[in-house]
């Protein structure tokens, strides 16, 4: 057995942290993956044996989820958004330019095992397109040279801060956290910036807010037939302003000549 004791106490404790222990297999196999570099076989057994379901309950939980490999990884994982958005603001370019500089394919580690490529789906960070993600990481407004000049500060050992978010440590490290394990740096960088504010901020120019909980305690509960009427209200409306259409120079001339 190639896990420790200390991971197979904290694997327990995991189970422990649910009234269903089986809800802890995620954050279980996040464990795993710090703990060996990837899911391996063993883990997935092990889980199993915790949580007192079969192997292949968990095996199909770890293939479903792309966040968990079967295959050993580098020191850090790049994941570059080729989702729509940031794709044609530049992430295609990024993932190429990537490719070719480290010489590696989509989810393959260069030759000195320190950094993982793999373009990913949405990283739900549109505003800052296109994005790219060291270790689940933001690195925003990304090009194909700023993208080139982290992994190779990656790569040589550099100290290199996200965008939003902590210092970069490493994927394992990273596994770790989402296991569930606080590595101190939760407070470390902002969290929010710049687009993602611009809400916040035209709310607080217009002096809008939110109501009150007490405010919605004031309003008065809906019956039955007064939610049919405002749907069919709401329903109605809608329809008019989308079959709305609107008259054509030509027309309201020829209403004039009419009359």
């Amino acid at each position: 057995m190639s896990l420790s004791e200390k991971t197979l106490s904290e694997l327990r404790e995991l189970a422990s942290r649910y009234p269903q222990a089986r809800s802890a297999l995620l954050p279980m196999l996040h464990l795993i993956q710090s703990a060996e570099g990837n899911v391996t076989n063993e883990g997935i057994e092990i889980c199993a044996d915790i949580l007192g379901i079969s192997a292949a309950e968990v095996s199909g939980v770890a293939t479903f989820y792309t966040m968990y490999k079967r295959r050993p990884m580098g020191e850090h994982h790049v994941g570059v958004c080729t989702n729509t958005l940031c794709a044609v603001m530049g992430g295609d370019l990024i993932f190429e330019r990537l490719k070719g500089h480290l010489d590696v394919g989509n989810d393959e580690t260069t030759e000195d095992g320190k950094v993982t490529l793999e373009h990913i789906e949405c990283n739900a960070a549109c505003d800052f397109a296109p994005v790219m993600m060291v270790n689940w990481e933001f690195f925003d407004n990304q090009t194909p040279e700023s993208a080139v000049e982290v992994v190779d500060k990656l790569r040589a050992g550099e100290t290199v801060q996200a965008t939003r978010g902590a210092t970069i440590t490493s994927w394992r490290e990273a596994e770790r956290v989402l296991a569930g394990f606080e590595d101190g740096l939760v407070d470390e960088g902002p969290a929010a910036a710049g687009p993602s504010l611009a809400g916040l901020e035209i709310a607080a120019e217009r002096g809008w807010k939110a109501p009150t909980v007490d405010e919605t305690k004031k309003k008065p509960d809906m019956t039955a037939d007064t939610k049919v009427e405002a749907a069919e209200q709401a329903d109605t409306s809608r329809a008019e302003s989308e079959t709305k259409v609107e008259e054509s120079p030509a027309d309201t001339a020829k209403e004039g000549d009419d009359d």
